[in-house]
């Protein structure tokens, strides 16, 4: 067990650095109250430092396989955590995600001060997430490409599905709300609870991801069953094949976002943090999906598309005042899908 004043430093840290890494969770996870709130945020920023590791193109997959090696290694005791920051100075990418990684041992010792089931729930998922991105980056050691719906879905389950299965698992472990009934019904929408923002942002950032990333997450089947292909994506004189293709996942993100939304309106009202915790980004998500809908800016070089500010504070409030009542986030929900 690490010390009390070092569990201190490393949980002031991983707080300091959390709006850094998404302002977005950031506000649902501080609205989590005492062990709930920093299983949650332990459990966050692990997910980011695999995230931080698998999208550093710079490095050869043979050596971000073996950070994730490392990253294992690490849930043994708090040596291997050290031994893990070590193998990772490496790390590129931007300064507060580098700065995460390199401060990795302050959240592994956030993590081991966790309650033990807390502890073990966040484990078992991010083991299976870290070992889902450890293969997908040696099967893809120059950039992401996925060729077919079926690694698009594998891909999905590993980097987002898990989330939704470690976050339910939580719920369960913190809120006596949640009876067994209750978290079975959630775990059959976990998975689609967590792909669900996935799906979005990877829409959403089709052009980001291809130009910046180096990852092409469209699968090719689908592009060439238009048509196009991986070569051609964000060819102006492909657009309308290549967003025919992209017809097929904003259609799949839909049906994953109203299960998402379904997930929410499991959650009793007596676990109100939790709830407040599921609404804020799935409302962004409808409204950013909601504007993906009608727009093509995500397939056209440095194009991309964004929610207002504006509209992301009116959700936040909105959100806030409609979550006690399922009736009420029922036509927020849809209400933000409609809008202009």
């Amino acid at each position: 067990m690490p010390a009390r004043a070092n569990v201190r430093e490393a949980e002031r840290f991983c707080n300091e650095i959390l709006p850094a890494v998404s302002r977005t969770f950031a506000i649902s996870i501080r609205l989590l109250p005492g062990q709930l709130g920093r299983s949650v945020l332990a459990a966050y920023l692990l997910c980011r430092i695999a995230d931080t590791i698998e999208d550093d193109q710079a490095l050869p997959a043979e050596q971000r396989a073996a950070m994730f090696d490392a990253m294992l290694a690490a849930f043994t005791d708090a040596a291997r955590a050290e031994a893990f920051v070590a193998a990772a100075v490496p790390v590129t990418g931007d300064a507060a995600h580098v700065e995460l990684v390199h401060r990795a041992a302050d959240v592994f010792a956030l993590w081991r001060d966790l309650p033990p089931g807390s502890g073990a729930h966040v484990k078992k998922w991010v083991e299976e997430m870290v070992r889902g991105m450890r293969k997908i980056v040696l099967e893809h050691p120059h950039g992401v490409r996925l060729r077919t719906l079926a690694a698009y879905h594998e891909y999905c389950y590993y980097v987002a599905g898990t989330v939704g299965f470690m976050l339910t698992d939580l719920w369960r472990e913190h809120s006596h709300a949640i009876d067994d009934r209750t978290y079975a019904a959630l775990q059959q929408k976990a998975r689609a609870f967590g792909e669900a923002l996935q799906t979005v942002n990877i829409l959403k950032d089709v052009a980001h991801d291809a130009e910046r990333e180096n990852n092409i997450y469209i699968p090719d089947e689908l592009l060439r069953s238009h048509g196009s292909s991986h070569a051609t994506m964000l060819d102006p004189q492909y657009e309308t094949a290549n967003h025919a293709a992209l017809s097929t996942l904003i259609t799949l993100a839909w049906k994953n976002l109203d299960d998402a939304r379904d997930y929410l309106l499991l959650v009793p009202r007596r676990a109100l943090a939790v709830r407040l915790f599921c609404i804020l980004p799935l409302l962004y998500a409808y409204a950013t999906l909601r504007d993906l809908t009608r727009s093509r800016a995500m397939l056209r070089p440095g194009g991309n598309v964004k929610i207002s500010r504006r509209e992301v504070r009116t959700l936040m409030f909105a959100g806030i005042l409609s979550v006690p009542s399922n009736a009420a986030v029922g036509w927020l929900v849809a209400r933000v899908r409609k809008a202009n």
